[in-house]
């Protein structure tokens, strides 16, 4: 249960970070940047994996988790887009 609740922390650190450092404005709640720091620890992993070798499925340190949150990030902004106008 407390790695559950400690992942939980970590994700939301990490994609607080990751908000901050990229630029505009992101449409995210508190559990979206809670899972975008999650899962940029995950995608951070995963890129260490293509550059370094090891596990596959790996969790990163803190650099990694945050490189793969604002891929993230950024992921999230170009799909979203801006707004339709109604004409």
């Amino acid at each position: 249960m407390f790695a559950i609740i400690g992942w939980l922390i970590f994700g939301l650190i990490i994609g607080a970070i990751a908000r901050l450092l990229v630029p505009g404005r992101q449409s995210l709640g508190l559990l979206g940047t809670m899972l975008v720091g999650v899962a940029g620890s995950f995608i951070g992993g995963f890129l260490s994996f293509l550059i370094f070798g090891g596990q596959l499925v790996q969790a990163t340190g803190w650099i990694g988790s945050i490189i793969g949150a604002v891929i993230l990030v950024v992921a999230v902004q170009r799909l979203s887009g801006p707004p339709q106008r109604e004409t």
